[in-house]
């Protein structure tokens, strides 16, 4: 079932389209302000969004921004009551995958996100990482199809897709320096111009949040070290 995430900060139309949605077999999350949106993201397991362009505490379109920004590719369809075309040059501008004027049919949205989970690209983990189904490391499990790691306490933490592509690179060489720019190869998008492009500075930040989701569920000394001037390297034995 496809995970969508709703956010409108009209009660009405966010109950009236998240029952709608559901008839057509979507598992649908919903949020009513930025701040919900951001820790519903935040949360993973996201396949598909569609987001107000205003709410009370954000603007969407900067939202869609920030969402780009974390290298998250999940395809976005943005609604909103200013359907001319400059309107939505700006939204495409800012990452959204499609963009829908108010007042719509709600089959014509669901027909727009059907359009672009086809168009997304398939998740994969990047040229030369092979990776099982499940691998352990240092007391985590990373179950590899539902892109999840499980900590040592048996605390589920959820992975966004760079974060996924970026640990499946790790695993897949534990104990191995990997560069930067044989990072950015490894976790790379599988479909061109698909988003903002994977760079030194991006793979920096990535590893960063991974650390932090590492450390976050387990105190236990960093399993990504720094080799300064080389790169990065998984510090811990990995079996499947």
């Amino acid at each position: 079932m496809t995970r969508i995430l709703l956010t409108d900060d009209d009660e009405q139309i966010r109950t009236t389209l998240a029952d709608y949605l559901r008839t057509f077999a979507f598992d649908v999350r919903t949020a009513a302000t930025g701040a919900g949106f951001r820790d519903a993201v935040a949360s993973g397991g996201v396949q598909a969004i569609v987001l107000d362009v205003m709410l009370p505490d954000a603007n969407g379109l900067e939202l869609c921004r920030w969402l780009r920004h974390q290298e998250d590719t999940t395809p976005v369809v943005m609604l909103t009551a200013q359907g001319d075309p400059v309107s939505r040059v700006i939204g495409l501008e800012m990452g959204a995958d499609d963009y829908l004027a108010k007042p719509f049919e709600p089959r014509e949205l669901v027909a727009r996100l059907n359009a672009v989970l086809r168009r997304a690209p398939r998740p994969a983990p990047g040229p030369d990482v092979d990776v099982p189904r499940s691998v352990r490391f240092a007391g985590w499990t990373m179950d590899c199809l539902q892109r999840l790691l499980v900590s040592p306490t048996q605390v589920a933490v959820a992975l966004s897709n760079a974060e996924f592509r970026l640990l499946a690179a790790f695993v897949a060489k534990p104990g191995r320096v990997l560069s930067r720019e044989q990072l950015v190869e490894a976790t790379a998008r599988s479909t061109p111009g698909s988003g903002p492009s994977v760079n030194d500075r991006s793979i920096d930040l990535a590893v960063s949040r991974l650390r932090q989701k590492l450390n976050e569920a387990h105190d236990a000394p960093a399993l990504i070290r720094t080799v300064r001037g080389e790169g990065y390297v998984l510090d811990a034995k990995v079996a499947s």
